[in-house]
């Protein structure tokens, strides 16, 4: 018998409420018995905040005039966690599943597809690390994430960052964590191995994240 497989999509930049929409209609396909929808959505966001369901208002730490000034909404979702960050430059991973196993196990599958991607590209030493939960390597964040289970359906998912502008991070407290370094793929690649987009990233990681949501 041949291992179970889902789909996975390279959507390129779509705005965080259109993302939305989106994982929507197919996590209610597959609530609907559609075996045909289940799916790993791969894109890049337009600038744009989340506060998870658990996520301190405070730790959005930029001024309203400022996010305005840079176009930078500020948006409530129902993913798990606290304050992040998505824009260009982040490959965001939206697995929409039936959960096969424990959310702890679901999550940790997914960081060590996504540590594999790292792997790829030279960066070696990434791990899942379950509180904090999040990819790092050492001290510094590589990949957030924060996911919404709806009658054992995912959606939402990970951060992975690819090339995220370190100013990004200087508009919150990300994740809530006082100090915490995020850290980019394009920071830690060697030499002449650093990825040359988010879309040549995402045709790595759809394959390998597609296998690791249903093993």
């Amino acid at each position: 018998m041949s291992s179970p497989t889902v789909r996975w999509r390279w959507l390129g930049r779509v705005d965080y409420a259109t993302a939305r929409r989106l994982q929507e209609g197919y996590r209610d396909r597959v609530l609907a018995g559609d075996p045909e929808a289940e799916v790993v959505l791969l894109l890049e966001h337009d600038p744009v905040i989340t506060l998870g369901r658990s996520a301190d208002p405070a730790h959005v730490v930029a001024g309203e005039a400022e996010l305005a000034r840079r176009g930078i909404p500020v948006v409530r979702t129902r993913r798990g966690g606290d304050v992040t960050y998505h824009g260009p430059g982040q490959l965001m991973v939206y697995p929409v599943v039936r959960l096969r196993r424990g959310v702890v196990a679901f999550l940790e599958s997914v960081a060590r597809a996504l540590a594999e991607v790292a792997a790829h590209y030279g960066v070696h030493g990434a791990a899942w690390r379950r509180d904090p939960a999040g990819l790092w390597i050492g001290d510094a964040k590589l990949a957030a994430c924060g996911i919404h289970l709806r009658r054992g359906v995912t959606s939402h998912g990970w951060a992975f960052n690819v090339a995220t502008p370190p100013d990004a991070w200087s508009l919150i407290v990300p994740c809530g964590l006082r100090g915490a370094r995020q850290v980019s793929l394009a920071d830690r690649a060697p030499p002449g191995r650093a990825p040359a987009s988010v879309a040549e990233v995402a045709e790595v990681a759809g394959p390998i994240v597609a296998r690791a949501v249903v093993s």
